[in-house]
């Protein structure tokens, strides 16, 4: 049941409910139960939800499934409900964890064969969702949609009633998404940059989307309205270093935000001056409405993580003006913090207001692991495309580049891998800091994991340069609503 609560996008109305479960089962598997029977389903599904909540269950539960060589046993083969689960529990792996990359490997190659031999509709449906959407690796709220989307009938009743609330409350969310998408189109109108500033990128849906993906909760619509106004100028800021900002205006530019010094600002060219200003007043409007609410005033972290992007965005302009390719590391180390999410991610952690410790608030301005492992993934994702923006003719350099450089006679082919193993380490990474940290909330941690589900959809490009699977994303969640049926 929280299996398909969680699924079907409603489980924010269960939360209580779902944890005091958890935390129950979590108990008996400490205590030796729980774990000790032989349906491959039952232990993968139970591994997969405690660990989904923060609860580390050793992955030598598998054991038990396979033989004296360590490798699962064949008879496995045959249920493919409990391969389904065994896969979708081998997602939430952290690293050494060797048991759960084979059981990746196993259940995988086994849904493969499963998925050739055409066994039944409905099978085929569930093998494939779960091979290419896996639940941890994908976004809980789009796959609802998809589910909501089809006429699938459940035997037990209560998952037919679940799937008509979920469709109401799918329909309800999305009202209240429509309004917030009103409201940020009006502020970014006001504001007046696009008219300002002609090169840089227009488009306040895209950034919402972001804001949309990280914080689902229903309630959190100020925050999310909040976080796009910050996201909008990320992306206006990476404009005027990629595309427009020449190398002695760009440093005065980070000298000026060092100095977060406006008095200076008037040396900058009109557009950075614009832009400058309008970064004050959001930074100043955010950290105000944070004291108010929370009793802390982050000013100082807001102003240090924005001058730690410029830094970062200049280093790569730098790079490009002087056709000096850095090291590998050295680009990626840059690229992590360029990448937009520490920014994302400390506004996030003000903006819920939830441990707002002395202790947190320095982890949090020295960018730590879980922010970091979610920036690695965006920062390998966006590269393993050549394709650019669609509005954006800038250039920062690739991974894939660099890596290339460093090992010459490497074929391309080699070099994806590499980067597609890396950011394969980096979920595992991600994985470890939302099980086993305990200083930030638990909505904080899916914030960080749902930056990286929300990148394949970022970055998708196809070869008209567009990104087909986020459009069908906005336009699923924000404008087709679900018809239902009236429960009697």
């Amino acid at each position: 049941m929280i299996d398909a609560i969680q699924r079907l996008g409603i489980d924010h109305h269960f939360q209580h409910d779902i944890e005091q479960v958890l935390q129950r089962q979590f108990m008996l598997s400490a205590n030796g139960n729980g774990f000790n029977n032989n349906d491959l389903h039952e232990v993968a599904l139970r591994f997969r939800l405690l660990r989904q909540e923060g609860y580390f269950v050793p992955a030598g539960v598998f054991n038990r499934f396979r033989d004296r060589e360590g490798i699962f046993r064949h008879e496995l083969c045959r249920d493919i409900k409990g391969l389904i689960e065994l896969y979708e529990a081998s997602q939430l792996g952290i690293d050494g964890e060797d048991v759960l990359d084979e059981a990746r490997e196993f259940s995988s190659q086994s849904l493969k064969k499963w998925l050739m031999a055409k066994v039944d509709f409905f099978s085929d449906r569930a093998i494939r969702n779960t091979l290419d959407q896996p639940f941890h690796k994908n976004l809980s709220r789009f796959t609802a949609r998809n589910l909501l989307g089809t006429d699938f009938q459940g035997t037990n009743g209560w998952i037919n009633i679940l799937q008509e609330l979920a469709k109401m409350d799918f329909n309800l969310v999305q009202s209240l998404h429509q309004k917030e998408i009103a409201h940020i189109s009006n502020w970014w109108k006001q504001l007046g940059l696009a008219k300002e500033l002609e090169f840089a990128r227009d488009q306040p849906m895209k950034w919402y989307i972001w804001s949309m993906a990280c914080l689902t909760d229903p309630t959190l619509s100020e925050q999310r309205i909040d976080l796009t106004k910050s996201i909008s100028l990320i992306y206006i800021i990476d404009d005027i270093f990629d595309v427009y900002g020449t190398l002695d205006e760009l440093t005065l530019f980070v000298q000026v935000v060092e100095r977060w010094d406006y008095a200076a600002s008037d040396k900058l060219p009109c557009y950075m001056k614009i832009c400058f200003k309008a970064l004050d007043d959001i930074t100043n409007e955010i950290s105000q409405k944070v004291y108010k609410e929370h009793g802390r005033n982050p000013i100082n972290s807001l102003r240090k993580a924005w001058s730690t992007l410029f830094r970062a965005f200049l280093a790569e302009a730098r790079w490009f003006d002087s056709k000096n390719v850095p090291k590998a590391d050295e680009y990626l180390e840059n690229g992590i913090i360029s990448s937009g999410v520490h920014i994302v991610l400390v506004h996030i952690f003000f903006l819920l207001g939830i441990g707002l410790t002395d202790q947190n608030v320095e982890l949090i301005d020295n960018n730590p692991s879980i922010i970091s492992s979610a920036a690695t993934i965006l920062r390998l994702w966006d590269d393993l495309g050549s394709a650019k923006d669609e509005n954006q003719d800038g250039h920062d350099g690739s991974y894939i580049d660099c890596y290339m450089k460093e090992n010459q006679g490497i074929e391309v082919e080699n070099a994806r891998k590499h980067v597609i193993n890396m950011i394969a380490n980096a979920w595992k990474l991600l994985n470890q800091e939302c099980i086993f940290q305990k200083s930030f909330s638990m909505t904080f941690c899916k914030a960080s994991l749902n930056i990286a589900r929300m990148v394949p959809l970022m970055y998708s490009y196809d070869e008209n340069q567009c990104l087909p699977s986020l459009d069908e994303y906005m336009k699923s969640l924000l404008y087709q609503s679900i018809p239902r049926k009236t429960l009697l």
